[in-house]
């Protein structure tokens, strides 16, 4: 990669925007300029009307390895603010965000897919948690997210000891929503893409945010949480024509 290339690419697409790690050359390892440039990325993703989904893919056959160690003496964890690692981790974006992943996706690399909303990898990739094996913690999400995302004693394995996990594997735990042939892990995440953007987008934006709202809490203090931001989106367009539509057997009108 030369010098002056960006360190993170972005796509827009059809209502969707993809967004490129594009450190190859040590796995997209995540440095404070990494970070500050996928926080802008992500920005631009939440800010901008007509992106309904954003796309994390990296470049040169791996997704992530984490945050750059030859950086971490003197510059540390590369964090955005209060959005976590990369700007990501701890952002709670208000759009869906599809992982596409292909190689390594380890440390803080995992921990930026397990932020992301829908994960599709392909068959020769593989996540870890190694933070424990040098010292460090998995504190950008990996601590807190996957013990709920795994069985508990596979999830617990991975934090204590280090082991990789095989993304048919991963699959196979329901982690990893679609598992490709390697080399397809953005197509499959571009179609499921493009499956959320042909829905209403409030009904998307709500959904994810009472998800959001609503995790750890018990059915009744959930109910409470989701029926404000609910009970407004039935009383919309979108909603009367989702309807009427459904009865008339045909689409809806914004999917064309």
């Amino acid at each position: 990669m030369d010098s002056q290339d960006p360190v993170v690419v972005t796509e827009p697409r059809p209502g969707v925007l993809l967004v490129t790690l594009n450190r190859p050359h040590v796995r997209n390892a995540v440095d404070q300029s990494l970070a500050k440039a996928m926080d802008t990325a992500l920005t631009r993703l939440e800010s901008d009307p007509t992106l309904a989904v954003g796309i994390l893919a990296g470049a040169g056959g791996h997704f992530c390895s984490g945050m750059d160690l030859k950086a971490f003496p003197t510059d540390g964890v590369p964090v955005v603010a209060d959005r976590g690692l990369a700007g990501l981790t701890r952002a709670r974006l208000r759009k869906p965000l599809i992982a596409a992943v292909e190689g390594a996706a380890v440390a803080g690399g995992f921990e930026l897919a397990l932020a992301c909303d829908l994960i599709t990898a392909a068959d020769t990739a593989f996540f870890a948690l190694p933070e424990v094996a040098r010292g460090l913690i998995a504190a950008e999400g990996g601590a807190v997210r996957l013990p709920g995302r795994l069985p508990y004693h596979v999830a617990m394995e991975m934090l204590l000891t280090a082991a990789p996990l095989p993304a048919p594997d991963a699959a196979r735990y329901g982690l990893v929503n679609r598992l490709t042939p390697e080399g397809e892990a953005l197509q499959a995440a571009l179609a499921l893409a493009d499956r959320v953007q042909a829905h209403s987008r409030e009904a998307v934006l709500v959904t994810k945010r009472i998800v959001q709202d609503t995790r750890g809490l018990d059915d009744r203090a959930a109910y409470t949480v989701q029926d404000p931001l609910s009970a407004p989106v039935f009383t919309t367009t979108a909603a009367t024509e989702g309807a009427t539509a459904f009865t008339e057997k045909r689409p809806p009108a914004w999917q064309g």
